[in-house]
């Protein structure tokens, strides 16, 4: 089989010809071990690095998108990946000063707002250390933004052209590999307090903003879909280890009768829709999973509790992506890493429904004999 066979006959419950993998992301430290040279992929890193380019000049910055759109399928090659990432973490704002190596300013039009953020090259974090004082948002405030949202996704038209990176990956890829696709998201913005209140106090306005991301969604898919994108990733986190963030009656009400409608224009174009959250969703798995229409999740996170064999006894509809630990592949021995890649493996053949790899970023500091012996044992056991 090719590598898109394989993820068809997964999406199908087909067995295949050995297990599908596909790891959800890559630092640039390990993906620059791997490939032995920088590697323009990862997280925080990779916003610095558009930073520095922007700086730069428009020569740069398009030498970095050229690089970037190179490494992303670089390192899937060299993973094996039977689903390729097209694209990594940007930042397109273009820096109103460099204040040292690692630290630039961005500032609005006028001056009034800025933010300084700066590179831990560690962590490869890119993260705000500064900004100008702003008003905590307030529920209060939510009406004007929902109303933003409303009037960008009325007037939003999207073309071939919005997405190079897509289209790169399809041209250089696409006949062989599953290329996933983006611009699908579906979520609540858990990190700020003034929505998570909204769910309780102004679901109108939540269920309003939704909409609105919906509306985008539908265009992207349309529009994606006739190029041979095949594989929606959206979703947003919502969960950690212990449950969802919101209430199950919350997702019930607002979150899956959206979740429905992306999944039915993923349908209609002959595509699949998949949501990506890690940690702990048994709470509305019968909404996500069972009643949803999504055809997979991504993210699935061992972890947390969201075992291969449980998810596939109950809904074996749903193609599972990931399930080796991010935590376990940074933390543990290389034995224990070996160990969890098989046990992920043994249960990806028992039900032919899992594209296996790490459910989540492959951290910086991850040892190198670990995503050796998690490599090594995939060679052995897929």
């Amino acid at each position: 089989m090719t590598p898109k066979e394989r993820v068809r006959a997964v999406f199908e419950g087909r067995a295949p010809d050995r297990v599908p993998i596909a790891h959800i992301s890559v630092s640039s430290r390990v993906a620059s071990q791997i490939l032995g040279r920088d590697a323009y992929v990862g997280g925080g890193m990779n916003q610095w690095r558009e930073a520095v380019a922007l700086w730069n000049g428009d020569d740069a910055h398009a030498e970095f998108c050229e690089r970037a759109r190179q490494d992303a399928i670089a390192i899937a090659i060299a993973l094996d990946h039977d689903v390729v990432r097209p694209d990594y973490w940007r930042d397109s704002r273009r820096p109103a000063a460099r204040l040292d190596e690692h630290t630039f300013r961005y500032e609005t039009p006028d001056g009034s707002q800025w933010e300084v953020m700066r590179l831990d090259p560690v962590t490869e974090l890119y993260s705000a250390v500064a900004r100008s004082p702003r008003p905590e948002l307030q529920v209060s405030d939510l009406e004007a933004v929902v109303a933003r949202a409303e009037e960008d996704a009325e007037r939003y038209r999207p073309r071939v052209d919005d997405f190079p990176e897509a289209c790169y990956a399809l041209e250089k890829v696409g006949h062989e590999r599953e290329v996933r696709g983006p611009g699908v998201s579906t979520s609540i913005p858990v990190g700020q307090p003034a929505w998570l209140e909204a769910t309780l106090l102004r679901p109108d306005l939540v269920g309003r903003y939704l909409d609105a991301q919906v509306t985008r969604s539908i265009r992207n898919t349309e529009v994606l879909a006739r190029i041979g994108i095949r594989l929606f990733f959206g979703g947003g986190d919502f969960a950690s280890n212990l449950g969802p963030m919101y209430s199950p009656r919350v997702f019930h009400d607002l979150m899956l009768p959206r979740l429905e409608r992306v999944s039915e224009a993923c349908h209609r174009a002959g595509a699949y829709h998949l949501f990506g959250t890690d940690g702990n969703v048994w709470p509305v798995a019968e909404d996500l999973y069972g009643r949803s229409g999504i055809d997979g999740h991504y993210e699935l996170d061992r972890r947390a509790g969201m075992d291969i064999l449980k998810v596939h006894e109950r809904y074996p509809h749903i193609t599972m992506v990931g399930n080796i630990s991010s935590f376990t592949l940074h933390t543990g021995s290389p034995a224990e890493v070996a160990a969890e890649t098989r046990a992920c493996l043994f249960e990806a053949k028992q039900t032919n429904k899992v594209i296996a790899g790490c459910s989540n970023i492959i951290v910086p500091e991850t040892p190198l004999q670990n995503v050796e012996a998690m490599l090594r044992a995939i060679s052995e056991c897929r």
